[in-house]
């Protein structure tokens, strides 16, 4: 899609430009921009080359707060305070869809998912006898990342010989082929790779070793209730099975992300679907990134040992200036608060959750009240599934990588399709 064919939001023009969405409106009346109304009623739209023309031609006043390129993009807006997938509101996706569902939406456009996702045998097999070769200490997110290499040379939709099982822990660390020709870039193969692949992340993984005395945890057919068993020892229970449900939906895909920009990258190489979700793994794998789940976990932990959460969180605010798992809300892509965050809070709310635990996350929510500005975050959110399901500490990273698994490979269709090799980026040299 060319960018004359792209619109762009209020707050997308704002972001490109630099400047405040009154500012943008400024540039209308000025004549520097053009605007249409949304069909919807929800504001006003620009055209995408327009604002890019202008930002070009402020860029020398304003080179140190240029954001980077945008790409245009059919897959998610974050606009009025409101996430949508292809238009849908994530909000009615997270309580009314299954993950498979709407990782189909996001790969073809609809939102179906007739079969379970599965991976085949062999495939599967390689992948488990892989990772029972690694130190039970390892975390989930490298699990994730040998269990991507190991299907790159062993699904049948790759162009590389499949090897047996027994040979598996010796080719798992093999780079995907990314230079056939016969590697699966068309959407309907990308998708067929995505539902194998996101089968094998979950089903490859060791199971929870249960805590003594306690039922075996109840493994249903979708993927959220297969990857209960793989997260936490407890009992499956129904409300929060479906809560880590919607939180894989909530996560699947929100813009471009560094991790997301990186599987773009690869993509746009025409790298495998396999090589794309390495590149998103890797980059998601940096403190920066990925680890804000973790953090966001130690401050609802020490909260809830200590029973003191407002002394937590009034410590954490004043030694670092932010707190984990809190959003400054003025300076939030949503003027009141990720609706992501308030969708998952609320389904685990609704939950027999532990009183501890229910207790610390509703000190924690209001002593940002008191004490600043800040709103939960989808990393908050996350922890507080998490502390209610007993879920070991590496459990948010793990589930937001799965979800954001289904996010790169739809970003990985478009760029299949868009010119090969856009991202050449020309270097300053700033040496001696």
């Amino acid at each position: 899609m060319s960018n004359s064919a792209v619109l762009w939001t209020t707050e997308q023009a704002a972001r490109r430009l630099g400047v405040k969405p009154a500012t943008v409106y400024a540039y209308v009346s000025r004549g520097l921009l053009h605007s249409t109304r949304d069909p919807s009623g929800r504001g006003s739209l620009f055209r995408a080359d327009e604002v890019e023309r202008l930002a070009q031609r402020r860029a020398p006043k304003r080179a140190a707060k240029n954001p980077g390129p945008l790409i245009g993009t059919a897959l998610t807006q974050a606009a009025d305070g409101r996430l949508r997938y292809r238009g849908r509101d994530v909000a009615t996706l997270a309580r009314t869809q299954t993950f498979e569902s709407v990782a189909t939406l996001l790969w073809t456009g609809k939102p179906h998912a007739p079969q379970p996702f599965s991976c085949p045998t062999a495939p599967l097999a390689a992948a488990r006898a892989a990772l029972a070769t690694l130190p039970p200490t390892t975390t989930l997110l490298h699990l994730l990342r040998l269990t991507t290499a190991v299907l790159a040379t062993t699904h049948p939709t790759d162009p590389l010989p499949t090897p047996t099982p027994a040979a598996a822990p010796s080719t798992a660390t093999t780079a995907p082929s990314t230079a056939s020709p016969s590697a699966a870039t068309d959407a309907k193969s990308v998708a067929a790779i995505g539902r194998a692949l996101l089968a094998a992340l979950v089903d490859a993984l060791p199971a929870a070793q249960p805590p003594p005395d306690a039922p075996m945890p109840h493994h249903a057919g979708g993927l959220a209730g297969r990857l209960w068993g793989k997260l936490t020892g407890r009992a499956a229970e129904p409300g929060l099975v479906k809560a880590l449900d919607a939180a894989l939906i909530l996560l699947a895909d929100h813009d471009l992300a560094a991790s997301t920009f990186a599987a773009r990258v690869a993509a746009s190489t025409h790298a495998s679907p396999y090589a794309v979700v390495l590149a998103g793994l890797s980059a998601f794998e940096g403190p920066l990134h990925g680890a804000s789940a973790g953090r966001a976990y130690a401050l609802l932990r020490d909260a809830i040992d200590s029973g003191d959460a407002v002394g937590v969180f009034t410590e954490r605010l004043a030694a670092h200036g932010h707190v984990d798992g809190f959003a400054e809300k003025p300076g939030s892509v949503y003027p009141d608060g990720d609706p992501r965050a308030a969708i998952l809070l609320s389904i685990v709310d609704a939950c027999p959750v532990p009183a501890k635990v229910k207790e610390a996350i509703n000190d924690l929510r209001r002593a940002a009240g008191y004490r600043s500005t800040r709103v939960p975050s989808i990393e908050f959110a996350l922890a507080a599934l998490m502390h209610s399901a007993g879920m070991r500490p590496d459990a948010g990273e793990a589930i937001f990588a799965i979800a954001r698994v289904a996010g790169w490979l739809a970003h990985a269709i478009e760029e299949y399709e868009a010119p090969q090799l856009r991202y050449r980026y020309q270097g300053t040299y700033t040496g001696s």
